[in-house]
């Protein structure tokens, strides 16, 4: 008969190195598995559970290396012990960061043999481990504004109303700070939500975001403007509408398929060197309402040739929109992008900076999105958050 082998934790954010673990232990014999129930973990860790512990008990139910699995009903780091009662297993193994001499302690009373395995990565993979992933590897979305940017401040749509236009992205490449892409906004997200935004209704979390950022005792006394946290909070295809207000009189959304795939098909972005310390974009600008007018009728013409699926008439309204910042906001063409722009232009049928410029990323409309990311291996094909993701 197999020996009967036990293994315990959280597997909150169940990984490739905690499968890896699993196969390793089975090597002993039958193994069982004792998993933190939430209320311990929410005790031990100060944290609410990612996964809830009956979705945490399906999943490691379902690797094969598994035997059966248990939701421990004990508490702390001994949470376990209740199991062992059940289980009555032969072997305890742990990982060579898990151990302590209170387990061994437990087999040694128990009369259960104990065993400590290295981390180790299965052949071929990265090295895997919940700390790691939690500090690294946040599913928090960015944003990127396609058109109407600036309009979000009070100081410019009190000039003229108008639209401003992002699409929520999945985080699927390196999201780099002072490059245009909400960084500041999705670092508080991380505070408060540090790997993936909670189940809740869109327009109520971004509101939630831009108030946190926002704090009325902030020293600076800026106040990003809301576009940001809309434009990560809101899944797919967004525009907001602002009128002398911090926050929009009204956000629409567009979760067509077919048209956020059009979109992914003709968007791409080339990475630039970061906006340098001390770069403000402020500096020179100049607002007038002819100006501000012209970038809202572009936002206008954006969103209206992306639901018609209308190519050159989205690079027209994309190009337009991204002249009328700069021609409030020169400033926001300066070191690396003039150079960037002339490398790409003759390749792309649209450019602009995400967020405020100086420095980042050029985000281009192109014929075709994977041939140009084949052509140029630089550039970062996009991938736009779906609702439910």
């Amino acid at each position: 008969m197999a020996k009967k082998v036990f293994v315990s934790g959280c597997y909150d954010l169940l990984h490739s190195g905690h499968v890896e673990f699993f196969r390793q232990a089975a090597e002993y014999g039958d193994l069982y598995v004792g998993i933190g129930s939430d209320k311990t973990i929410e005790g031990y860790k100060h944290h609410k559970t990612i996964y809830s512990e009956q979705e945490r008990l399906f999943m490691v139910k379902s690797i094969r290396y598994v035997k059966d699995a248990y939701i421990n009903q004990g508490s702390g780091i001994l949470d376990f012990l209740p199991t062992l009662d059940i289980v009555k297993p032969d072997i305890l193994v742990v990982n060579s960061d898990g151990g302590n001499d209170d387990k061994r302690r437990v087999c040694e009373e128990r009369g259960m043999e104990y065993v400590v395995l290295e981390r180790l990565p299965q052949k071929g993979l990265k090295a895997r481990s919940s700390t790691d992933l939690k500090k690294t590897e946040s599913q928090i979305p960015t944003r990127l504004d396609l058109a109407g940017t600036w309009i979000d401040q009070p100081y410019v749509s009190c000039l003229a109303p108008g639209w401003a236009i992002t699409i929520s992205l999945e985080p699927t490449f390196e999201v780099r700070e002072r490059c245009g892409l909400s960084t500041s906004t999705r670092n508080m997200i991380k505070k408060i939500w540090p790997y993936q935004l909670p189940n809740m209704e869109p327009e109520t979390l971004a509101k939630l975001v831009f108030c946190f950022e926002n704090d009325p005792e902030r020293s600076d006394g800026i106040v990003s403007g809301a576009q940001d946290a809309i434009g990560i909070c809101i899944p797919g295809l967004c525009r907001h509408y602002y009128n002398n207000r911090f926050w929009p009189e009204k956000i629409e959304t567009c979760y067509d398929e077919e048209i956020l795939c059009w979109l992914e098909q003709h968007l791409v972005m080339i990475p630039m060197e970061p906006r340098k310390d001390g770069c403000n974009v402020l500096n020179g600008k100049d607002i007038t309402e002819e100006k501000v007018r012209t970038l809202a009728q572009a936002a206008d013409d954006c969103w209206q040739a992306i639901i018609q699926q209308d190519l050159q008439a989205f690079a027209k309204a994309y190009a337009d929109s991204f002249q009328a910042q700069v021609s409030m906001f020169p400033a926001m063409v300066q070191g690396c992008v003039s150079a960037y722009i002339e490398r790409y232009r003759d390749f792309v049928l649209a450019y602009k900076m995400p967020g405020a410029g100086g420095g980042g990323y050029l985000a281009c409309v192109v014929e075709d999105a994977p041939r140009f990311t084949k052509e140029h291996p630089e550039s970062i094909l996009l991938t736009i958050r779906r609702p439910g993701m």
